[in-house]
């Protein structure tokens, strides 16, 4: 399959099957396409923010089989035969995930746009060490920048959602 390049080339796609958020999906991209664009563009799921463009914020953070990526680097043809999940997938329905209810609780929220990578960042978190200590937490997410909130809040909705997930204990 041709598709026209920018500046005007012909340029080929590969296909690529994924399971987006649960969903089996296929799309064509051309080689050089990032999973960023690719779930913002063509998933038109847009949950998933854009802003440094080299893997330095923590906005663009998706799970990639449940480990956290920066979809702004990361190639959409990694993605082959693998799981992501984006923000959208994060909830059951109307149902938040408590670390969806802990940040709002908790303040960990002030303008939103960090809040999607923050997010799954914390879910990879919590799956890998399911009760850390605040040091653990500041250590695993020291690549997702907030220009807003400052950092005790989402510390402590983190912290809060740990507890939630552990059964309050």
């Amino acid at each position: 399959m041709a598709i026209t390049t920018v500046d005007g080339r012909a340029g080929q796609t590969i296909q690529v099957r994924m399971t987006l958020n649960g969903e089996a999906r296929t799309f064509a991209v051309p080689p050089h396409e990032t999973l960023l664009d690719l779930i913002r563009e063509r998933a038109g799921l847009t949950g998933t923010k854009k802003s440094c463009d080299v893997q330095v914020c923590g906005v663009c953070t998706v799970l990639l089989d449940g480990r956290p990526v920066s979809a702004c680097t990361t190639l959409a043809l990694e993605a082959r035969d693998r799981a992501v999940q984006t923000i959208e997938g994060v909830a059951d329905g109307d149902r938040l995930h408590p670390v969806q209810e802990a940040f709002i609780e908790h303040g960990g929220i002030q303008c939103g746009f960090c809040t999607p990578g923050m997010i799954l960042a914390t879910l990879a978190l919590l799956k890998e060490n399911p009760r850390p200590t605040a040091d653990e937490v500041k250590h695993y997410m020291r690549g997702n920048i907030c220009r807003c909130t400052g950092y005790k809040r989402i510390l402590e909705s983190i912290l809060a959602a740990a507890t939630a997930m552990a059964g309050g204990k």
